[in-house]
């Protein structure tokens, strides 16, 4: 494996030169460790040896930064040693293009990173947003007396978000399944254009029956999708990069949200048109929307960094050193990524050590939790709305700046999470946020003003959405690639049924202050808090120290030892460390 010549860079670009020219194998550092070496004198701590939000905030030791110095980050693989028990695997499909000798600048870092942004995450959030479309399409559907119409209640509203939700999470697994053997590249596109098709079917509902189904074969086709996409980033970023990207992801879902107001204020104007409902044209027309969004997707999602290149793209997204770039910085940063190729099937073995992983119950047990407190009044949002008086095209438009407040707060938190080094006491911050406010609502009068519950429900619903936190968490926490397919499904698959919970805290009899149902929420807040994420956080450091005081009591060569002959994977191995 031979590095890119110096003179195929860009000009504007300042290369640093590779202290290692000649090629690395696996083969030769098995051979002779001492054949290996590589000048790491000019390299910067791992990423995960960053100053702590109070340096940052009072701008503690900061120093100009040189563009043209190195970025590349110290890692195991600096190490000869250690190299050989971390090396990808051979199926690996970027393997061509891994150097651990490569160094960059952050001129170069800079201007790739914002490259596979443009080209990678924005279309990642262009797929979501068909996703949402498609998902919150119902709430809109709402405002033009969709329930009336088909001789519907608010009991069967929530039957059909839990089938819904059922059928969902009960895809997640086999969905990720189908997606690690056939490749996300080609799975996410078709599942797009299939719930694009079930999506606009809905126009010609005429009941419970047909509603039932159409709510079930739509949560069916679109469970998984969400981890596949997940998956699919965590080929281009770090751990520290997808975190903040998953956020710009679920932000994308805000947008969407928004657009999509507009879009039903302005079909669902066409009630009455060819004698149909407005809700009816407006599956109709957010159906066909995302069927164009999936076709262009296959078109949109390359198979990995080193396979841009193809027929209707022949020149690619990467020259040759970019893609030894992204390969080298991706695996350096967590070199799990490389155990395994894009296309290739899980076992059962991996699927059942993953499920059976016991350390990312807990992240399973918040994934349930945290989202129950929000969940039923950003559900009912539109129909209290009408109950309160304010009419269709109104509430369409007063959903809006609780999804533009909601917008700036996910990015925030995300944002702190990842100066400060913590997830688990950030996330409680959405908590934090919902309880006063449930506290308010509960104690509204029987007959509240309708711009005081107003005003309310949009500062509950501009909470800071913690959930990109405890995904990438998750994923961190999974350390394999086999395993952070399966356990990013189950976390999923938990998240889901927080609507199944979550759907029957609000019931018809308790309608419509739902005090009930409201105190349900305010005892789950504050079990949220005070029991779930702290312990959730000292259980992970309780782990990390056992671990410590295995690995510190052996010594070097029984260190080496444990590496050359473990059969422990991913956050099996006595060398990995939880995050929290």
């Amino acid at each position: 494996m031979s590095t890119v010549p110096l003179e195929e860079l860009s000009p504007d670009i300042k290369p640093v030169p590779l202290s290692k020219t000649s090629s690395i194998t696996k083969g030769a550092l098995d051979d002779s460790a001492s054949q290996f070496s590589v000048s790491t004198g000019d390299l910067l701590p791992a990423l995960d040896e960053k100053p702590r939000f109070t340096d940052l905030l009072f701008r503690r030791n900061r120093q100009a930064l040189d563009l043209d110095s190195c970025a590349t980050r110290r890692s195991v693989f600096d190490d000869p040693a250690l190299a050989k028990h971390y090396w990808p695997t051979e199926k690996y499909e970027n393997l061509h293009r891994f150097d651990p000798g490569a160094r960059w600048t952050f001129r170069e870092e800079r201007a790739l990173v914002r490259k596979i942004d443009w080209r990678v995450m924005l279309w990642a959030a262009i797929s979501f947003s068909a996703l949402n479309i498609d998902r919150g399409n119902l709430s809109q559907a709402n405002t033009d007396n969709f329930l009336p119409d088909l001789g519907l209640t608010t009991d069967d509203y929530n039957l059909g978000n839990s089938v819904f939700r059922l059928a969902f999470l009960a895809a997640e697994l086999p969905s990720q399944l189908v997606s690690k053997k056939v490749g996300p590249d080609r799975w996410i596109p078709t599942q797009m254009c299939l719930w694009s098709i079930i999506t606009l079917g809905q126009f010609w509902l005429t009941g419970k029956t047909s509603f039932l189904v159409c709510r079930a074969l739509l949560g069916f086709i679109q469970g998984g999708f969400i981890p596949d996409l997940i998956l699919y980033l965590s080929y281009y970023y770090t751990k520290t990069e997808l975190p903040i990207r998953l956020a710009f992801f679920w932000m994308s879902s805000n947008i969407c949200s928004i657009v999509a107001s507009f879009i039903a204020y302005g079909v669902l104007h066409l009630r009455g048109v060819l004698g149909k409902a407005g809700w009816r044209w407006l599956f109709l027309v957010e159906g066909l929307l995302t069927f164009v969004i999936g076709l262009a997707t296959f078109f949109m999602m390359p198979p990995s960094p080193t396979q841009t290149r193809t027929w209707f793209r022949p020149n690619g997204w990467f020259t040759e050193r970019e893609e030894t770039i992204v390969v080298s910085r991706v695996l350096r940063d967590d070199p799990t990524k490389g155990d395994m190729h894009n296309r290739e099937g899980l076992t059962l073995k991996r699927l059942w050590t993953a499920v059976c992983d016991y350390d990312l119950w807990p992240l399973y047990i918040l994934g349930l939790m945290f989202g129950i407190p929000i969940g039923p009044p950003g559900t009912y949002l539109t129909l209290s709305l009408r109950n309160l008086g304010f009419g269709t095209f109104e509430t369409n438009l007063l959903t809006i700046p609780s999804t533009v407040l909601g917008f700036f707060s996910m990015f925030f938190v995300t944002l702190l999470s990842e100066a400060v080094n913590d997830r688990a006491i950030v996330s409680m911050l959405e908590d934090i946020w919902a309880l006063p406010f449930l506290v308010a609502i509960y104690c509204l009068p029987e007959n509240p003003n309708q711009w005081v519950y107003y005003g309310l429900a949009t500062g509950l619903l501009s909470y800071p959405y913690t959930h990109p936190i405890q995904v990438g968490w998750c994923s961190r926490n999974s350390g394999a690639v086999a395993s952070r397919t399966v356990n990013a499904s189950l976390y999923n698959m938990f998240v889901q049924l927080t609507s199944v919970v979550s759907a029957y805290i609000y019931r018809s009899d308790d309608a419509p202050r739902y005090r009930r149902g409201n105190r349900v929420l305010i005892a789950i807040s504050c079990v949220n808090l005070a029991v779930l994420y702290p312990g959730t956080k000292l259980y992970y450091v309780w782990r990390n120290k056992q671990r410590d005081r295995v690995w510190n009591a052996m010594t070097p060569e029984e260190q080496a030892h444990y590496l050359a002959t473990t059969k422990d994977v991913g956050n099996r191995r006595l060398d990995f460390r939880f995050a929290h």
